[in-house]
């Protein structure tokens, strides 16, 4: 159960602060949200404030929010619909009831003619009396179809309105609030729990390595390797992958006395492929808290795994991993109890890896995918026109095909991988 309530926690997190972005920004350009969602699939918990409706859905795989203007969201009123009209104090319509009975004695029917309830805002036909009647619409009018009642949203409101620019901030900013969140999940790590003074001082050495032959000792602060100074853990091992096998002398610091050890390292192959020098020692570094270097932390970890994650990429685009070696939900619930038994920030640091995991997925030039879209901007920034609708829809139809059908396989190899 607290891998399930963790599980929640974090990917529900990451959902929000994405569609968090794409929220805030489509408000600031002036776009109509109408929903708000975490989740697909019925309806858990709803709840409407002014103009966005706000719901938590049964499936949490994912979320969206639903702008005004996108996938056929606007409502056309056809020649010959009956309608029921209420007009308001400015004589303008303020609620429209559509293919429903209304017992409200004020409602005016009229047979529509012509009606624009996105530029011109103006409804116009035949009353009960057979008059032909024009009557302006309100910004605000409501739309009551079915029991549904759905705010119009004039062409101003509406995404496609707007400049380039700000659509393409309003899908970007998705994406961008995922490393944003990381950031400040790594800031908040380095304020609680610390940060690693990354001095290069030995915690522990492994059983016949290189190292241990030699005879060093858990505590040895190495000072300098080969005549050169070191000053930090990373430095440290920079130099010995890339010793090439050579020996290498080494000067540490012992109970306050400089101690010299000649240690030849082995020759391993790491993760690219390369072969790199290894002695055999770990590193456990002591923490300090200090706001200002947690502020670097949290910028420098963003970055670290932001590249790492990109050079992954690279790696399964160039077949060094197949596709075998990706995870789904399934993958990453089962990693979330693995890190869970470490403890909270390690919960916290996994929470911000899978926050910039989700940011770059998300930027793929893929269609369906926010990158995907952004794509599409590209393309009209570049011809002076926007692609037909028709034909992007489709191109983004066959990319949410290929995308399940790609979750299908991740999710059953993560099965396979993880019961069988």
């Amino acid at each position: 159960m607290e891998t399930v309530i963790a599980f929640i926690i974090i990917f529900g997190s990451l959902v929000f602060f994405h569609e968090l972005g794409h929220f805030l920004f489509a408000k600031k350009a002036g776009i109509m949200v109408r929903e708000f969602a975490i989740g697909f699939g019925p309806k858990i918990l709803a709840l409407r404030k002014n103009e966005t409706l706000y719901t938590i859905r049964l499936l949490p795989l994912g979320g969206y929010v639903r702008m005004a203007g996108e996938d056929f969201d606007t409502v056309e009123l056809q020649p010959g619909y009956r309608v029921g009209l209420i007009i308001n104090n400015e004589d303008e319509v303020e609620k429209i009831y559509l293919n429903q009975e209304v017992s409200n004695p004020n409602v005016l029917f009229i047979e529509t003619e012509r009606a624009d309830l996105s530029k011109g805002l103006f409804i116009e036909g035949y009353d009960e009396d057979g008059n032909l009647v024009k009557y302006n619409v309100s910004r605000n009018a409501v739309i009551y179809e079915k029991g549904q009642e759905t705010i119009i949203a004039p062409y101003d409101r509406q995404f496609d309105s707007k400049p380039l620019g700000s659509r393409a901030m309003a899908i970007f900013a998705g994406p961008l609030f995922n490393f944003i969140l990381a950031f400040f999940i790594f800031l908040a790590i380095g304020l609680l729990h610390g940060i690693p003074t990354n001095e290069p001082i030995i915690s522990e050495v492994i059983s016949n390595s290189p190292a241990y032959s030699a005879g060093m000792e858990a505590g040895d602060f190495v000072k300098e390797v080969d005549g050169v100074p070191v000053e930090t853990w990373t430095g440290f091992t920079d130099i010995v992958k890339s010793s090439g096998g050579e020996k290498i002398q080494l000067k540490v610091e012992r109970g306050g006395d400089l101690v010299t050890f000649t240690v030849t390292p082995d020759t391993v192959e790491n993760e690219a492929g390369q072969k790199v020098g290894q002695i055999g020692v770990m590193y456990d570094p002591p923490l300090e808290k200090n706001p200002l270097k947690a502020f670097t932390f949290g910028a420098e970890q963003t970055y670290t795994w932001t590249k790492r994650i990109f050079e992954l990429l690279g790696m399964l685009v160039t077949g060094k991993f197949t596709i075998e070696a990706l995870s789904g939900p399934v993958g990453i619930y089962k990693a979330t109890e693995e890190v869970a038994q470490f403890g909270v920030f390690s919960l916290m640091n996994w929470a911000a890896v899978l926050s910039i995991n989700l940011g770059i997925m998300n930027l793929l030039p893929l269609p369906a995918l926010d990158g995907g879209r952004l794509l599409f901007f590209l393309f009209e920034g570049l011809r002076g026109k926007p692609v037909d609708k028709q034909k992007e829809g489709m191109v983004h139809f066959v990319g949410i095909m290929l995308l399940m059908v790609l979750m299908l396989v991740v999710t059953w190899n993560d099965i396979q991988r993880f019961f069988f």
